[in-house]
């Protein structure tokens, strides 16, 4: 069995729609993959959708991005309900915090290099977190850099002089949350 357990979609910073990612994982020959996008769980009803309809097996999961004592920590949880009010509500914070943070970064790098916030939020899905992936993007787009590697090595690293924080919720209270939200029906 062949299985994919991390994987992203545009809603979150990956490349392709739900749709599109259970048809790559099925041209892949992959037998499960699991969409794990950050903080958001948008893209589930679709790709359940295309699953079914490719013969794919996928496990809908989430990646929260935690933080504990200044360290990030990436914490994939699988099956939870993703109604329950608790774990909406921080995943909401996180999200709010992300769009902040990467309009921080823009105006941080708008000063140096050819890039405006509409730019990033043209690389941007509808419905979609906005992350540094996005950025980086936009640093392509507008011929700053070649590639997102590039983006990442000159200008989006942690510690980068454009670099900003975001809220991202202690790892154990992550957990708690995923846990208490119980299993998706």
């Amino acid at each position: 069995m062949i299985v994919d357990l991390h994987a992203h979609t545009l809603a979150s910073d990956g490349t392709d729609t739900p749709t599109g990612l259970v048809e790559n994982a099925a041209a892949a020959g992959l037998d499960v993959v699991a969409i794990t996008d950050h903080d958001t769980t948008a893209g589930w009803r679709e790709a359940i959708d295309a699953a079914t309809r490719l013969g794919v097996g996928l496990l809908p999961g989430i990646e929260i991005s935690c933080s504990w004592r200044g360290i990030s920590v990436h914490l994939l949880g699988y099956l939870h309900d993703p109604t329950d009010d608790a774990l909406l509500a921080e995943l909401d914070a996180a999200r709010e915090s992300r769009d902040s943070r990467a309009r921080r970064i823009t105006d941080l790098l708008a000063a140096d290099v050819p890039v405006t916030w509409d730019d990033v939020l043209r690389q941007v899905a509808t419905g979609a977190t906005i992350g540094r992936p996005h950025i980086a993007d936009a640093l392509v787009a507008n011929g700053v850099v070649p590639d997102r590697d590039a983006a990442f090595a000159e200008y989006l690293y942690t510690g980068s002089p454009y670099y900003a924080s975001h809220y991202a919720p202690d790892p154990v209270e992550a957990v708690r949350l995923v846990r208490a939200a119980g299993e998706c029906r």
